[in-house]
């Protein structure tokens, strides 16, 4: 297979791809000449509904919190090459100190951060080899190092500060597997998790702007950074 007909034929992974986000993302990249995408979360019946060509888009039902999620999702995978690997899934946690729970953040922890471990390990001979592949981890501004923090936020923060450094770490880690890793940090975005987090405040970002940077960065971004925490936000939060 030539260099150019591999870089026609691309296939994406996209965790949290039911809404928000994550659904945008699958969107922004099916609109891509070449592009294939494997849609993974809990529920993507509201998804499926928004699509009318499913012919590049496959759909994988899967809660990453349970202990074989990665191993199912590379059985559905099978041997395919995958392009990009996009850790878009994440759960909010905003709780008052003092009234943090053991099974909350214990939820909170699986999601944000030990399923994207998991999966990346599973994954890597999929995502090995040339051109490279592309690990994208959908972190926050709030895990951002020396970012504005808030109060309630201190579990979700800190879980979306170790998926940067996991970021870091993992281009170590492959980098003599041809795997490269980048964390894009976002700012506010117009989300129902945003909207959780901040009442009252409204995002000037679209899910759809987002995916659409979120897309390009994954199929591209490689070219230029690795083991990089970039900050993506125009205001505070």
């Amino acid at each position: 297979m030539g260099a150019e007909q591999m870089s026609e034929e691309r296939t994406v992974v996209v965790t949290g791809a039911g809404k928000g986000i994550g659904a945008a993302t699958v969107k922004a990249l099916l609109a891509r000449s070449g592009v294939k995408v494997v849609a993974v979360s809990r529920d993507l019946s509201e998804l499926a509904r928004s699509i009318d060509d499913m012919s590049a888009l496959r759909l994988v039902e899967l809660d990453l919190r349970a202990p074989d999620a990665a191993t199912e999702l590379v059985q559905k995978v099978g041997q395919h090459r995958i392009h990009a690997l996009i850790h878009n899934a994440g759960i909010l946690h905003k709780t008052e100190m003092g009234t943090h729970a053991r099974q909350r953040l214990e939820e909170l922890y699986l999601t944000n951060v030990i399923a994207p471990l998991e999966l990346s390990q599973a994954l890597a001979p999929c995502l090995a080899g040339d051109p490279a592949g592309h690990i994208v981890h959908i972190g926050s501004m709030g895990g951002f190092q020396d970012s504005v923090k808030f109060p309630g936020l201190v579990a979700y923060s800190a879980s979306k500060a170790a998926l940067a450094c996991m970021a870091q770490c993992l281009a170590e880690e492959f980098k003599e597997q041809g795997i490269r890793s980048n964390c894009l940090a976002i700012g506010s975005v117009d989300t129902a998790m945003l909207r959780a987090a901040f009442p009252g405040f409204r995002a000037g970002t679209t899910p759809e702007a987002m995916g659409a940077y979120i897309a390009e960065f994954a199929l591209s971004g490689h070219n230029l950074f690795n083991g990089k925490v970039l900050p993506v936000a125009t205001t505070t939060p």
